[in-house]
């Protein structure tokens, strides 16, 4: 009976979770030996499969592919490896190949340094199992050793993305150290003014698209030297200025492990939860100041959104004007009054989005007029202004004694709360011990215990959820750094401010809370309060009453 030809695929894969051995280890040695033992046993080569800096975890590769199809069309009946691990690491798809694909087919499968192959029946057929896994255990040790490297680098600070954000690049001695890329940082801190200023992210975009400035895709395959793969059309987006505005790389810090992968198994990458993220500050050198920064989450925080076309007919106020009463944000609102004498005038106010939404049976009106709140403002600014710049350590101190007085107070509050979910939480605990030895005692039914166990539990789960966001209110109120002497330094650069703008607005101030109009004489008047970024309302520090006439 004539011996049957064999036509031969030969299969080589090298990755990096693979031991690599120096010569003996690459592509062409793993070729040349198998090419050798094709000749010695005088079948058929018919194509090499090459797999260069692929995991073997998983069978989605391209030259394994192309293997399988060229088997399934006939083209080969058999296929050579050097070893199991090198056509893969993953037991149960390794399986379903040896036992099942291969085998419909009608291909011979030889791993010539572990002695398999699927032509003989005889013990190495039994041990290619425990092969396969050991060999898939191999892949496993090695993925969790390297993300315990790599999570251990970020969280000592270095860089270890795939490459640098907008704005950087990798400093040539330390290739995991970012250092400021002089071509693109002025983009960055543009956009951030742009930002700080009130425009909108669709609005920073078309800007930088009709200046035809490069966007960062195509600025990063540029500098590589090669065509864009992806089908993009390389203008800047919403999506992408909205990114970079939130990313805390360009104050100094370095925010990684924000996605991953599912397993050793998966190349797919999801996004991670916050609290999972690697976050050290002071990484490198920051590329805006956190004042601009402050600014922008600011400004996002308030939801505030400006378009081109809405700036001549909406307010420098929106959205940091709220009712003093019910908290709801102040409605912009404009009307055309017409006087007797012909002229028409347009009036702009602000009313209670509250009020506004549902009427007098949710709140009352707090109307001030725009113009007079412009006057309000500006008056107060200056006057913290000259205040600053005349004693600016007895503002500093008074504003300091204001927050510690208010931070103690608050840390009471929640430390007591704190204090009484926690001693409950532990009396819940004793109550279903000692229901339970109860019931296996005897004392208690099962229905009563199991009744009671039920209600204990629910209670007792409930108080422990809530312990954890006590203890952060407490460690908030102990942390924060009210940091007046910032802001004392700010805010006298505006002592001769005689206009307000966006800009100066969202420097200076977090919130305005517009009072009740009240009517005294021929007068109306209502309570205006301006709490300033970084330490509020600095009136009550001052212990001034902040009435004006409107």
């Amino acid at each position: 009976m004539a011996e049957k030809t064999y036509n031969v695929g030969i299969y080589c894969r090298l990755s990096n979770d693979d031991e690599r051995d120096g010569e003996s280890a690459s592509i062409e040695n793993q070729r040349l030996l198998l090419q050798r033992y094709v000749r010695e046993r005088g079948w058929t080569e018919i194509d090499t499969y090459i797999d260069d800096g692929y995991s073997g975890t998983n069978f989605d590769r391209p030259g394994v592919q192309r293997l399988i199809a060229d088997a399934q069309a006939k083209r080969i009946n058999l296929i050579l490896v050097k070893d199991l691990s090198r056509f893969g690491r993953n037991y149960i798809e390794f399986g379903r190949y040896i036992d099942y694909v291969f085998p419909a087919i009608g291909c011979r499968f030889v791993a010539l340094n572990n002695g398999v192959d699927t032509a003989n029946n005889d013990s190495s057929l039994d041990s290619m199992c425990f092969l396969n896994l050991f060999n898939e255990f191999y892949s496993r040790d090695t993925s969790k050793k390297v993300r315990a490297v790599r999570k251990a680098c970020a969280e000592s600070g270095k860089f270890m993305g795939p490459h640098p954000s907008f704005g950087y690049k990798r400093d040539p001695a330390n290739k995991h150290h970012l250092v400021i890329d002089e071509d693109t940082a002025p983009i960055v801190r543009r956009i951030f003014t742009m930002r700080a200023s009130g425009m909108t992210y669709r609005a920073i975009a078309g800007t930088l698209n009709e200046e035809s400035i490069q966007s960062p895709g195509a600025y990063y395959y540029q500098q590589k030297g090669r065509s864009d793969p992806r089908r993009v059309n390389h203008l800047w987006s919403n999506t992408t200025v909205k990114q970079m505005l939130h990313n805390e790389v360009y104050i100094g810090n370095l925010v990684q492990g924000r996605s991953g992968t599912l397993s050793y198994k998966s190349r797919k990458h999801i996004a991670k939860e916050k609290d999972e993220w690697i976050r050290a500050e002071g990484t490198h050198e920051p590329l805006i100041s956190r004042e601009i920064w402050d600014t922008v989450m600011s400004i996002d925080e308030k939801k505030v959104r400006k378009s081109p076309a809405a700036k001549t007919e909406g307010s420098i106020f929106s959205g940091l004007l709220f009712c003093a009463d019910c908290g709801w944000k102040m409605r912009y609102h404009s009307d055309r009054r017409k006087y007797a004498d012909g002229r028409t005038v347009l009036v702009k106010s602000f009313l209670c989005g509250n009020y506004c939404r549902s009427g007098k049976a949710a709140c009352t009106i707090h109307s001030i007029n725009e113009n007079v709140l412009m006057e309000i403002v500006l008056q107060d600014i200056r006057e913290k202004a000259l205040y600053a710049e005349h004693d600016q350590e007895g503002l500093i101190s008074q504003i300091v004694q204001m927050k510690e007085k208010e931070k103690h107070s608050r840390v009471a509050s929640y430390e007591q709360e704190l204090k009484a979910a926690a001693a409950r939480v532990r009396e819940l605990e004793r109550l279903m011990q000692n229901l339970y030895e109860d019931k296996c005692s005897g004392v208690v039914p099962q229905p009563i215990f199991q009744t009671l166990m039920s209600k204990y539990e629910t209670e007792r789960a409930r108080k422990a959820a809530v312990l954890p966001e006590l203890e952060q209110k407490v460690r908030t109120q102990l942390e924060a750094c009210h940091d007046a002497n910032h802001w004392a330094v700010l805010i006298r650069r505006y002592t001769e401010i005689s206009e307000l703008d966006e800009t100066i607005l969202f420097a200076l101030v977090d919130r305005i809370e517009i009072g009740e109009t009240k009517k005294t004489g021929s007068m109306r008047i209502c309570d205006v309060k301006v709490f300033y970024r970084y330490v509020g309302n600095v009136d009550e520090a001052l212990t001034s009453e902040n009435r004006d006439v409107v």
